[in-house]
């Protein structure tokens, strides 16, 4: 017994179907794109309440790492001990940034400055030692402004707070640009395979 539908034919359909739902939820990501660049701006502001909406950031994100620790331990068999203990400090530590927000920014902030220390010379002693491919000195040059960064911002707690707002400022434009360039992007392959996109 043979099927009228070939292979090529179920993924031509497959593909279609996913474009009409991608497409169709376009703006989306637009909007998204938009409230990502609008409060990457704010922050940069550097106003006092854009240390607040970082500091609410901070806490959201420990608290859906903890809860996403959790729920990850209840489908991996080995370690699951180490995910329950991930789970418990990061809602912990997102209690704690609302509690003490200004304690919390410092912390992190250092935290931030150091993280950005170690992986500023990983990237450079990769770019130097590493094979050398094509714009292997994107790596170095990422490194170097990593590690110049970092120490600024050791150098003083004051500098570790600005630091960290300026990174979660800037993340927040890009992954906002990035929605926004999604979005269309959707949209413009709704249109390319005839499909009505609103």
């Amino acid at each position: 017994m043979t099927s009228d539908t070939r292979p090529p034919d179920v993924l031509k359909e497959t593909v279609r179907t996913q474009a009409r739902e991608g497409s169709g939820v376009w703006w989306w990501f637009l909007i998204l794109g938009v409230l990502w660049v609008w409060f990457g701006m704010y922050v940069l502001s550097y106003r006092v309440g854009s240390l607040t909406v970082v500091a609410a950031f901070v806490g959201v994100a420990f608290l859906l790492g903890g809860i996403t620790q959790l729920a990850a331990a209840g489908r991996v068999l080995e370690w699951r001990w180490l995910y329950i203990i991930g789970g418990i400090l990061g809602i912990a530590a997102g209690i704690l940034t609302f509690v003490w927000p200004s304690v919390t920014l410092y912390v992190v902030s250092i935290l931030v400055a150091w993280y950005l220390i170690f992986f500023g010379i990983m990237h450079v002693v990769g770019a130097l030692t590493g094979p050398k491919a094509d714009y292997w000195w994107t790596g170095l040059l990422l490194g170097a402004a990593e590690l110049v960064l970092g120490v600024w911002a050791v150098r003083s707690w004051q500098r570790s707070l600005v630091t960290l707002v300026t990174l979660v400022g800037v993340w927040a434009i890009f992954h906002g640009v990035s929605e926004i360039f999604a979005g269309f992007s959707l949209r413009q392959a709704g249109k390319r395979m005839g499909l009505r996109v609103g």
